[in-house]
Parts: C-alpha cells; structure tokens; sequence
C-alpha cells in the first residue's frame, strides 16, 4: 500500500479498512520501509499494564531509512538546507550522501568517546545541522537521545540528566535567537555540578563565546573529527535495532511538578512518523519542505528529523524567530528557497499578525503550495489570515492534532484530499481509532457532542512508558478510563463528524503550543522567598493562546509590589526557563480552598478570565470572603 492517499473517497475506504483490520494495514505501510528482519507479530497490546509492542521480532535501523536507503537513487538531493539566524550569514546545504557521511563521522566520534548502544545521550545545542546530526549519530549507534530545548535552565537541564541517568553531553559553546547569544556551554557547566553520571562533553562551536573547558570531561567537537579523519574515517555500520528498543525520551509536562520522561521506541515511531508525513502533507519528490519548530520539542523530531528523511525528503531547518531582523523573516526564506510546504505554530501566525500586511509586501509566495499548522488549535481569526495572506487562497490548511506521547499526527486533514473547517482539525488518519467519552467513561456516539478525547486501539507511534517510572505512564493515560489511551484533551465532534480540541482538561497549560504543567509553575514560584503559596491557571492571551495567571500569596510583600513580581519572572526563569515565565502575577491575601484544603482553581480560571458573573457556589469555600478580594484586585 501507498503512503499517500488522493481523494476523499479513497481516505473514507482505506480508513475504513484500517480500522476494520488495523493488522493488515499497518503491515502494509510497514512494507514501504527498509528491515534487516520482519517481524513475527504486527502489533500486541493490552492498555491495562500498559504493554504495547508494535513489529515485534522485527530488526531495523531507522538511520538506514532516513539515509541508506536513499543514496542510490537521491544521494545527490538536498537532505537539509539550513537557514542561519542571521540573514548575512552563509547558508548550508547538506546532500543525503553529505548528511549520511557526517552522521557516520559522528557517530564514530561518540563511540571514540565511550558512547555505546543503550546509553542516554543529553543533547543541548542551538537550530544547526549539527544538531540533526548528533540526532541521527546517536540513533545509529543504539544510543537514546534526549534533546533537551535550548531555552530551559541549569536546573531542567539536571532534573532530566538525572532522571535519564546520561553519561555524555553534547552541546555548543553558545547560540543565537534574534539579537540574543544563549549561553549554552554554561548553562550546562552550571547543571553538570548536580549531575554525577556525565564522563564526557561534546562542544561545537558555534558563538565562538569562551568557555571553560574541564580537562578529561570536555571536549571540542571539530577536534573529535579531526581524530575520526586520520583514523581514515571508517565506515560505521548502524547498529540492529530491535523493533521495541529504545529511540528517544523526549520530558513533557504533566500535571504534577515533575516532567516525565516519555519514551519512544525505533520500529513503530519510525513506521508513524514516515507515513503521516508523507500522507498528511501529500508529500511529492522534490519538494522543498519547511518546519518551523525547533528539534528540541517532538515536532522537530519528528518532522524536521525523522518522518521528511525517511521520505527522501528536503526538510529546511531555520536557525532564528520569525521576527528578526523584521517580521517578514519567514517570508523571506519562502522566496529564497521557493518554498512549497510550510508548517508552522498559530503562536508564530498570530504574531506575524500583528505586524500588520507591510511585512508581505514584495514578498514571492508563489512557490507555497500546502500550509501546515501545529502545536494547538489554529483560532479562525488566524487561519483565515493564514489562507488568505500566505496561501492566496490556493493552498489547503492542515491543522494538526498530536501530542509529544503521540509520536505523530492523529487527526488532520490531508492535504488536497480532506475538506477543510475552520478551528477544525477534522478527521483521524487511517489507523487512528478516537472515541469522545464522558466523565464516567461511557462512549458518546453519533455527531454533535463533546467530552473527553481518548484513544480505544494502539497505533505504532505511541509512547510505551514514562522512562524509570512505568507506572506513572499507566496512571497518567491508560488509568483514567479503561482500556483506554486518556490524551487529557477535551474535544467535541459536530454535525459532519469532524473532530474540534477545545483545550486540556487537566492542570496543563498550553502556552505558545507548549505544555507547561501548572503545579511546576507553582513548585518554581514558591521557592521565592518572599511566597508562602501560589496558584497558577490559564487564561486566554491574544499572541500565546494561553497565558500564565499567577495568584500569589506573599505576606512580607514590600512597598515595592513590581519589583517582587520581576523576582518572581526570574526565579521562574531560573528553575524552569523563560518559557515558562508567568504573564501576570496578582498578589492576593490568601487563595479560595475547600475546608479539607484543595484549591478551587476554577475559581480562579473564571476571574483570570475576566469572568466572574458566575462563579458558582462559593459558600462551601474556607473562607468565601477571598473571593471578593481576589475579584476586586484582579489584573
């Protein structure tokens, strides 16, 4: 079977039979990958334990499908073309069989290095090729990577080294967003002091910013290669994989205070990832392909790495944010390369919307032909924008519903195939099998209604645990209703069928299209040392789509309320990152609790959003009065 699909009709029947007999067809697309062994079994799975094995007996590689496989016949194509933060810069171009030769070069360098299959790898680089490369390396020798993204602090970075127990690092010197140079070697020089498991590092230069460099830990990457050539660079033969061994852990937010470390196997992800990226964006042969995210989140992964060079695609990394040196840097690199396929956040469309159309003017968007969007639901207003300002019109949209425990898309139109909805992600891919449930966990049927979104067959790209710790996996998404995948998504599915997330229904923000868990926003706020307490809610922000609304309880608060608010932004900063950096902080005398202590954060939800008509029954609170007090001060 083909990986691409060409016309509503032909979805309706394959999907049909993919979920009629999901055995037979995920075999069929697993066909259109390269094995060194089949699998004995297609899938086994109960969502009890859970225990989910996808193509098991299977061996394989997934460097072999993204590189390999293709050298004889597109070795010559562009694999990555790569778009300096700085425009002045030179840009690169890496062929397949250029790619395939420095990901072997690498490779060879992590194992000089005492890297072997199975380790944990920690990579914490800026948006260079050389990050796709330490990716692929890694996955070439059987080593697990967790990429951690550029922007979170000393104290991420650490918790996640530690949790995975890593025993090398790769990184740079330093790197570039914007106008801002990002520290990267010191910021993992200061994580490295609680990390007792780390024997080697792997620096690239990028910044050219001085360092310090320990001797017998730190070493420079050009000097590894230089090592690798006089040893004649050898060839290095990817490692057998077998199908359920580990790939990546990739941490996400969850709603307790700890990222949990979700786990990505070879086999099923790399099945998941090929073939959503070539049906989802109607892949064909030469297309020049741009993905906006960093590899750092899963989007990169797995569609700026994985899924388009597993497809002999041309994937197109960019370095910067869309509004450096001005806003019509996107655009720009449109033109410049002739782009045909652009996949990008609503956050980064919302924004390029408020610079108005001046941006667009003389700018050749003519190349783009399909138009992808990722992260959270797309709001009309945005989607319009996007189809008529950069599409013309003539570009269809899909917006994509995934999650990082997903691995790949799940509901999405496909491109020139699926009818189109506005703030719609439409319809579940062939072997996706949605069901809406309702808080008892009974199934709501037919169109027209709305619930909890929940997941009733595996598909190859699932997560199969939380790295160290199965049984959070379990509660976290197979517990909450039985035999049941749980994706903590609310969800309704209207008159046509077609699927519209309306938002998490857990302690899970979405802020820029990143999930940030409320009780770790809460844990870094409550480490200031003037807050005795802290709640933290969602509320809805013209750019991020979600903002963090912080109610804080700080009784020594001084006459200078701003400043402690900026202490308050940096300490989050420090333990978590910018990114997860409260938009507004009201400071209130206590927080609305039950008598047996819980926080009513609904409560609270409503008055950060503006809307406190109805604020239910506040008589069973401990102390009702709080309420008119945190209404009467709110932000």
């Amino acid at each position: 079977m083909k990986l691409t699909i060409d016309s509503f009709e032909e979805y309706k029947k394959i999907y049909d039979y993919s979920v009629s007999n999901p055995e037979a067809f995920w075999a069929e697309i697993a066909e259109n990958f390269q094995w060194r062994k089949k699998w004995d079994t297609v899938v086994k799975w109960n969502f009890k334990e859970p225990n989910i094995r996808w193509f098991d007996g299977a061996t394989l590689n997934i460097t072999e499908n993204c590189l390999d496989r293709h050298l004889d016949t597109i070795g010559d194509r562009p694999a990555i073309i790569w778009e300096p933060n700085d425009p002045e810069e030179s840009h690169r171009v890496l062929t397949y069989k250029q790619l395939h030769e420095k990901v072997c070069q690498f490779a060879n360098v992590l194992k000089n290095n005492g890297a072997k299959k199975g380790d944990r790898i920690c990579i914490y680089m800026p948006m260079v090729p050389e990050l796709a490369i330490a990716v692929l390396a890694c996955a070439r020798i059987g080593a697990i990577h967790s990429v951690v993204f550029g922007g979170f602090s000393a104290q991420s970075i650490a918790d996640r080294i530690q949790d995975a127990g890593c025993t090398l690092v790769i990184t740079a010197d330093g790197g570039f967003r914007g106008t801002k140079e990002i520290p990267l070697k010191s910021v993992i020089d200061d994580a490295l002091v609680q990390c007792h498991t780390v024997q080697k590092v792997i620096v690239l230069t990028r910044s050219r910013t001085p360092v310090s460099m320990i001797k017998g830990r730190d070493v420079w990457w050009e000097d590894e290669l230089k090592k690798v050539e006089t040893m004649g660079n050898p060839p290095c033969p990817a490692e057998e994989m077998a199908a359920e061994d580990e790939l990546f852990i990739l941490y996400t937010s969850g709603s307790t205070g700890k990222p949990k470390g979700v786990v990505h196997t070879c086999a099923g992800y790399m099945v998941y990832t090929g073939y959503t990226f070539a049906n989802v964006f109607n892949y064909q042969p030469g297309e020049i392909y741009f993905c906006t995210a960093d590899i750092g989140w899963i989007t990169g992964h797995s569609y700026i790495v994985y899924g388009p060079l597993s497809q002999g695609a041309t994937s197109l990394m960019f370095e910067g944010i869309p509004t450096w040196p001005d806003a019509g840097r996107f655009w720009d690199i449109v033109q410049k390369y002739q782009v045909n396929i652009l996949y990008t956040a609503p956050t980064a469309i919302r924004s390029l919307m408020s610079f108005g159309l001046e941006p667009l003017e003389g700018k050749d968007l003519s190349s783009l032909k399909k138009l992808g969007s990722v992260g959270e639901p797309i709001n009309e207003e945005a989607w319009h924008w996007y189809d008529e300002h950069i599409g013309k019109r003539k570009c269809p949209i899909v917006d994509t519903w995934w999650q990082t425990e997903n691995g790949g898309i799940m509901i999405s139109p496909i491109a020139n195939v699926t009818p189109t909805k506005p703030g719609y992600a439409t319809l579940p891919l062939p072997g996706v099998q949605p069901v809406i449930v309702d808080e008892n966990g009974n199934e709501i049927a037919g169109n027209g209604v709305s619930g909890n979104l929940c997941i009733k067959f595996p598909w190859p790209g699932m997560l199969r645990t939380t790295y160290g710790d199965h049984e959070r996996c379990r509660t976290t998404y197979f517990a909450t209703y039985p035999d049941m995948y749980f994706t903590g998504d609310g969800c309704l599915r209207d008159e046509d069928g077609y699927y519209r997330i309306t938002g998490r229904v857990d302690d899970v923000l979405n802020v820029s299209g990143h999930r940030i868990g409320t009780a770790e926003v809460e844990n870094a706020i409550n480490m200031h040392s003037s807050v005795v307490e802290s709640a933290v809610v969602g509320y809805p922000h013209d750019i991020k789509g979600q903002g963090v609304y912080a109610f804080v309880v700080c009784p020594e608060l001084h006459d200078d309320a701003d400043l402690t608010r900026k202490d308050i932004v940096m300490t989050v900063s420090r333990i978590i990152g910018p990114i997860a950096k409260p938009d507004k902080i009201q400071f209130v005398s206590g927080l609305p609790k039950t008598r047996s202590g819980k926080i009513m954060r609904r409560i609270l939800r409503k008055i950060a959003e503006g809307d406190t008509s109805n604020l239910g029954d506040t008589t069973t609170l401990l102390d009702p009065a709080v309420v008119e007090e945190i209404k009467a001060g709110a932000l």
